[in-house]
């Protein structure tokens, strides 16, 4: 989907859907603007810079738009640590709350300050648990796709599997499931980038383990469940948001035809 495709323009729409994806991609336009015109102080303070300006914008057009839904920004927490209060609506008053926007103002700060492309905006919103809209922006890639017209998976053909990890902490059992299924491993930053490779049909599957955070896989995963792709915990299991505690072990997201196959090599079964 374009990015137009989102009505940008219309600043408090009454869709969810249109909502997250215009969102996203203010957000994302901002981060091009931010990177474009770096002081030239460090990739530490230039993704700093990032995280927080799309941040402000990403809570203020949600209050703005949506005043009663609470919302779980990444920034707001790592910026306010662990104490911070849950009545503050930008450091996760959503916990327990039926309607919460879970965003991630930058997800791949480190690709983002290295001048890459695979880095995103994350805008979901999440009800009684489960994403059901939200919009992953690819700034560098002038993209936005989101639950508000989402794609469908294209035709694998004829190449081999690929397996999308982390560029700094591929997971062992990735390695696992390569060997079983002859796939090729695949590095890339942000997990929106490595989510909607698997829509787009860049990658087919894409397996993280050691942890993530709700922010980091909400608006991804809404995505990939409209486009038609799987997504789940490694053991097939829920995948649970708006938890009491943010952390979420692992994520498996692939073509629904490789689930089984994928599943399998996971437990090791011959």
């Amino acid at each position: 989907m374009s990015p137009t495709d989102a009505h940008p323009s219309d600043d408090h729409p009454t869709d969810d859907h249109l909502l997250a994806a215009a969102v996203a991609e203010r957000a994302g336009a901002l981060l091009l603007d931010v990177r474009d015109n770096s002081t030239g102080d460090g990739a530490g303070a230039l993704g700093d810079e990032g995280d927080r300006r799309s941040h402000e914008l990403i809570v203020a057009a949600l209050a703005a738009a949506r005043p009663g839904d609470a919302v779980l920004s990444e920034e707001a927490v790592h910026a306010e640590g662990p104490g911070a209060s849950a009545q503050d609506p930008s450091a996760g008053a959503g916990r327990g709350s039926r309607r919460v926007w879970i965003v991630d103002p930058l997800d791949g700060t480190r690709e983002f300050s290295e001048g890459r492309v695979d880095f995103a905006v994350h805008v979901a919103l999440v009800v009684n648990g489960r994403p059901e809209a939200g919009a992953v922006a690819l700034p560098a890639e002038h993209l936005v796709l989101s639950t508000s017209d989402p794609p469908s998976l294209p035709p694998r053909g004829r190449r081999p599997l690929r397996i999308l990890v982390s560029r700094t902490r591929p997971p062992a059992e990735a390695a696992a499931v390569a060997a079983a299924l002859d796939a090729e491993l695949v590095p890339m930053g942000s997990a929106g980038a490595k989510t909607m490779a698997v829509v787009r049909g860049d990658g087919d599957v894409y397996l993280h383990a050691g942890g993530q955070y709700v922010w980091d896989s909400a608006a991804p995963v809404a995505v990939a469940l409209a486009a038609g792709a799987h997504a789940s915990r490694l053991d097939g299991s829920a995948l649970v948001y708006d938890r009491p505690d943010p952390w979420l072990p692992d994520l498996l997201i692939c073509r629904p035809e490789l689930l089984h196959e994928v599943l399998t090599a996971l437990r090791g079964d011959p």
